[in-house]
């Protein structure tokens, strides 16, 4: 046999070098890249924006302004005819203004008998001196006759040109605070008598007419209230159905048309909850208008749609390899949902609920509708008692038209701004601490 030479073989052609695109394509995806680098960049661009414009309003609504002044507490102005053992009514009405004005007198050294300049020391300190010097005499009577140290709030002028809100270089007569208070202000900042102080009462006041009086706190205790209801009421109600719904329901029309609906209802606009809440809550089962329980029901209908929603879906995340060695032991369907299921699904089952919790705390709309923007000042000890909430303050700030109520709006929005932030981050950190990956 003859040998055969392969290099006599023909070569095959190397196959033509085709251009697949590589380059187009790395190119789009560059593009790609950065388009979604400039759209998360102006996201957090308009966050920084919100967030400094918030904060740079509202963080001096943490300080207010005070006096010190030696308050004497004379009979002769709080009960001149020595009735108040007989008509307790007399401690009520007594002038307690004038009391504080003649303690503002005598510690400026001014002349009683000088009206014009007596004239000037009006809306120098607040109208609540009248309410907080009450309270102290009908606390304790035997102060009536005594001197004693108290610390009254200026007015809200009066705080904002001590905050440097104000800018004093414009014309007397263009601004609220004459040239005189201001004299006044720089000298009993100069003896420490008048000093900036932590805004307390920015979270234990009610609603008032006066900035420097008005407070969160009938809202932070509504919102408490309703809050507590939302829990008691959404969790169960919404857990129990998700568990029906996805593991004992049957697949059929039915529970379809209720799928369908819970779906509908998660994206119906909230203000639709607040008509729903009106006309069944009020009108036809006659509970109190402006209660936290009325707020409390409208917000649970508002928050059930969410939380089924994130439980069926924690549900469903459940391997069936877990329902099927349950079964396979002899565990039934209620032992096997109850006892294996259901604790699997707790984290998303939890994360879910804190969502929903977050955005009913942060509803204006219902509430409104409901009359929860009423002008509330005494705190509420049920939730059958007049409330608002904190997103209504807000509401009701922002409607002022004076600068010191805007600066209370900015600092009840860090408040809630902080209390949403806590809550999505505590959900956060549940879901990672305690979600088991399948």
């Amino acid at each position: 046999m003859s040998e055969v030479s392969f290099d006599a073989l023909p070569v095959p052609a190397a196959p033509a070098r085709r251009d697949i695109g590589l380059k187009a394509r790395y190119r789009a995806e560059r593009r790609f890249r950065l388009y979604g680098l400039l759209a998360v960049s102006v996201g957090l661009a308009f966050l920084a924006v919100m967030l400094v414009s918030v904060v740079g309003k509202g963080y001096t609504a943490f300080r207010q302004t005070a006096v010190t002044l030696p308050i004497a507490f004379d009979e002769s102005v709080i009960d001149p005819r020595g009735r108040r053992a007989t008509d307790p009514g007399v401690l009520v009405r007594a002038d307690y203004p004038k009391l504080a004005q003649n303690a503002l007198i005598e510690k400026l050294g001014i002349d009683p008998g000088d009206k014009a300049m007596v004239r000037k020391l009006k809306g120098f300190l607040s109208d609540g001196a009248r309410v907080q010097l009450r309270d102290i005499v009908m606390a304790d009577p035997s102060v009536i006759g005594t001197t004693r140290s108290v610390e009254i709030l200026a007015s809200a002028n009066l705080d904002s040109a001590f905050k440097g809100q104000i800018d004093l270089a414009v014309d007397e007569a263009r601004r609220k605070v004459s040239d005189q208070q201001v004299a006044w202000m720089n000298r009993l900042k100069a003896e420490g008598v008048m000093a900036g102080r932590f805004n307390i009462g920015l979270f234990t006041f009610g609603a008032s007419s006066r900035p420097e009086t008005s407070g969160m706190g009938v809202a932070i205790i509504g919102s408490f209230y309703m809050m507590a209801i939302v829990l008691l009421l959404a969790l169960p109600i919404g857990v129990a159905a998700s568990i029906y719904l996805e593991e004992f329901a049957r697949k059929n029309r039915f529970t379809d048309l209720i799928e369908v609906n819970i779906n509908n209802l998660a994206a119906v606009p909230s203000i639709v909850f607040g008509l729903l809440g009106l006309a069944v809550f009020i009108n036809f089962m006659g509970l109190p208008r402006s209660a936290s329980i009325v707020g409390g029901l409208v917000l649970t209908l508002m928050t059930l749609p969410t939380i089924i929603i994130a439980t069926r879906a924690a549900l469903a995340a459940v391997p069936p390899s877990i329902r099927s060695a349950a079964l396979g032991l002899g565990a039934s369907k209620m032992q096997t949902v109850f006892h294996h299921v259901l604790p699997l699904a707790a984290p998303g089952i939890l994360t879910g609920t804190i969502i929903g919790l977050a955005r009913a705390l942060g509803e204006t709309a219902p509430l409104l509708l409901i009359g929860m923007v009423a002008f509330v000042a005494d705190r509420p000890s049920t939730p059958f008692d007049p409330a608002t909430a904190l997103p209504v303050q807000i509401y009701m700030w922002a409607s002022e038209a004076e600068r010191a109520f805007v600066e209370r709006m900015s600092g009840a929005i860090i408040i809630l701004l902080i209390f949403l932030m806590a809550m999505n981050i505590t959900a956060i950190v549940l879901r990672r601490r305690f979600e088991r990956r399948w």
